[in-house]
Order: C-alpha cells, then sequence, then structure tokens
C-alpha cells in the first residue's frame, strides 16, 4: 500500500483557545501516541491533511508522520469533524509497525443490481455499508467489493457470505447482515390488505355454507314430519 508523508509541527499549546487559532491559520491539531512511546502534540497543514485522507485508502492510508528528522509510521484514527461544517479539527495519528496486524474499517462495494429489485419491484436495504477487519497493515484493502446481483426478495447477505481476502480477517460475527432486499411499504401493505380480503372472503363463504347446510337440515326435519 502507499505511503504519505505528512510533515507535522510540534510545541503547539494545549487548550481550546490555542487549538482555535492553529485552526484559523489553516492547521489541525492532532496527537501522536503508540508503541509505547509518549503521546506527542504537533499540528499538521489543513490542505496536506486533507490531500492525505483523500486517495483511494482513505483513512486507512498509510502516513509517515514527519517531525523535524524523524519519520513516525502511522493511521489516523480518532477524527474530530465541526459538527456543522463537517471539517477535521482534531484527530490523532496512532504509530504502527508493518509487520504487526492493526484494526480498521473498510467500506463494502456492492456490485449489482438484485434479481428482486429487476423482476420483483424490491428494494436493497444495505444494512451495513462498512466493516472493521484485522490485516497487517500492508494488506488492508481499500474495499471490499460484493457482488449482489443474484438476491431476490427475502435474500439476506451476510458477513459469512463475503469473499476470502488473503491476510485478512472480519471482525463481525458470520452472521450480521450487509444487505436484505425486501419489498417496498407500500406493496408490503397492499398485499396484507389483500390477504385480508381474501381471508375475510374465504371465512363469508364457510359460514354461509354452515347456515345453508343447518336450514337444509331443518327443512328435512320438517318433511319428515
Amino acid at each position: 500500500m502507499e505511503q504519505i508523508t505528512l510533515r507535522a509541527e510540534t510545541g503547539r499549546e494545549i487548550g481550546t483557545r490555542p487549538s482555535r487559532r492553529l485552526r484559523h491559520d489553516g492547521k489541525i491539531p492532532a496527537t501522536l501516541y503508540g508503541r509505547g512511546s509518549d503521546p506527542l502534540t504537533v499540528s499538521v497543514d489543513r490542505r496536506e491533511l486533507y490531500a492525505a485522507l483523500h486517495t483511494a485508502a482513505g483513512l486507512n492510508v498509510l502516513i509517515n508522520v514527519q517531525v523535524g528528522k524523524q519519520k513516525h509510521l502511522a493511521v489516523a484514527r480518532e477524527v474530530q469533524r465541526h459538527p456543522v461544517r463537517g471539517e477535521i479539527i482534531h484527530l490523532d495519528f496512532i504509530r504502527i509497525s508493518m509487520d504487526e496486524a492493526i484494526q480498521a474499517e473498510v467500506a463494502i462495494e456492492f456490485l449489482g443490481t438484485p434479481v428482486g429489485v429487476r423482476e420483483d419491484g424490491g428494494i436493497v436495504d444495505t444494512v451495513n455499508t462498512s466493516l472493521m477487519i484485522s490485516a497487517l497493515p500492508g494488506a488492508v484493502p481499500a474495499s471490499i467489493p460484493v457482488e449482489i446481483g443474484e438476491m431476490g426478495v427475502g435474500d439476506t447477505f451476510t458477513v459469512a457470505m463475503l469473499p476470502e481476502i488473503e491476510g485478512v480477517r472480519y471482525l463481525a460475527e458470520p452472521d450480521t447482515p450487509l444487505a436484505v432486499v425486501t419489498l417496498p411499504a407500500a406493496e408490503i401493505a397492499a398485499v396484507s390488505a389483500e390477504e385480508r380480503a381474501e381471508g375475510d372472503e374465504a371465512a363469508g363463504v364457510e359460514e354461509g355454507t354452515g347456515v345453508a347446510a343447518a336450514g337444509d337440515a331443518e327443512s328435512g326435519s320438517e318433511a319428515g314430519a
């Protein structure tokens, strides 16, 4: 997997006001920690950070955080965003090693249009669009493509049905649902109403048959008398 170098500066002040000033100057406060080293408070350029996190690997990109003459291989985690603007206001960099597994959240890429949608008017409900995995840093996939074209109405695609990827271990339970093909709510309601109507009609016929039979029996009794 590609590695990106991101320059970081140390010596930033801690607190809300200093962090606000940093962001005003186009920098993002961050913390670098992990692998037995003391946490290091740093700041990174907003534009450089944006470019680093918007490759195909997304948040799982391998970043060489350069502090002075030292480089620390890390991944971005605990990304905090502004509640309205959505821009990053703080994040953590976790030091990693290429020969030690890490946990990462990977997007699931659903491919194809299910049979239940094409032929039966169903809809796809994507229950989970990402999944936690464990893998060596260099083996973390950018995404997990899954083919759902054969799914019919009522079918569920689960974690157990995901493709095997060398060096990747899925952390969710095998029966965890990822996608379900269902009928639209309006169509389900219409089918239910039709079934109730058919049930009422069947019950009416049976009731009427019973009355007629009783009447025939009574007439027969009178004729016999």
